[in-house]
């Protein structure tokens, strides 16, 4: 695998930034992006400290258009479309603008740019490729977190329509659907739910939500080591060849097949 010109958003914190460096070790030219600016002057300073030369941090958020015609000023080989935000909390109450506004940062956004540099791919006439940062939560729906893995379902069909679409224009297109990581993501969109639940107001209970939430997140199986799935989006982004969904780990895979499965015969 020959190396490779990669701009990843959402690089300021999580698998982004762990990814951003770990693909300028591995001697990719890399174009990691954050969404404001003291994101930009920290990971400046640990490319830095690192001697990583061939880490470039620059400020894109991926909802300003400014940004955006800046960014398609760079020439790359692959985009690694990782930015997004989480809004937590029952479907049932949640105020539609709020999830308006995730579909706006994780569904909408990301397409535009994509498809801006797909543009750029085909007018150059060359290959390229666009990598999505879907979740496990792009294949199945826990309750207490319909808003946010509703823009991952949303994600995921985006991304294999562009698969069907681009193939004869040689640009290809996956995804990377982490699984329950501790990289403290999960955790701070659980308490986006509690800014507007009000027990005076909402039939569902902070208590029982956050139960809930606990649940998922609050035991050993959601607080995985996110350095596997960092390896993996290492080794998966600058690939010439692979699937086209890659779910890490393997258990989570297995268990999305096996919901997904069981949706077939699902009751009500």
């Amino acid at each position: 695998m020959s190396s490779k010109r990669i701009l990843i958003t959402g690089a300021g914190s999580g698998f982004g930034e762990g990814a951003a460096i770990g693909l300028a070790r591995a001697g990719h030219e890399v174009i990691a992006t954050t969404q404001i600016y003291p994101q930009v002057t920290a990971l400046r300073e640990k490319a830095a400290d690192l001697g990583l030369g061939n880490l470039r941090v620059q400020k894109l958020d991926i909802r300003d258009p400014y940004d955006v015609e800046a960014a398609l000023k760079f020439d790359i080989d692959v985009l690694f479309s990782n930015a997004g935000i989480g809004e937590a909390g029952p479907v049932s109450e949640i105020p539609v603008d709020l999830l308006r506004n995730n579909f706006e940062t994780n569904v909408f956004a990301p397409l535009n740019l994509a498809q801006k540099f797909i543009r750029k791919f085909i007018d150059e006439g060359r290959p390229g490729k666009v990598v999505f940062t879907s979740s496990m939560g792009g294949l199945f729906t826990p309750a207490g977190f319909g808003p946010y893995v509703s823009t991952k379902h949303a994600l995921e069909s985006l991304a294999e329509a562009l698969d069907g679409e681009l193939r004869p224009f040689n640009i290809k297109i996956q995804t990377v659907n982490p699984g329950a990581y501790l990289t403290g993501y999960n955790e701070t969109m659980a308490e986006t739910a509690f800014r507007w639940l009000d027990d005076s107001k909402n039939f569902n209970k902070r208590a029982d939500v956050q139960a809930g939430f606990d649940a998922l997140i609050g035991v050993p199986e959601g607080q995985l080591d996110p350095q596997e799935m960092i390896d993996a989006m290492i080794r998966i982004v600058p690939s010439d060849t692979g699937k086209f969904r890659n779910v890490v780990p393997a258990a989570v895979e297995q268990m999305l097949k096996e919901s997904q499965q069981a949706a077939w015969t699902h009751t009500v």
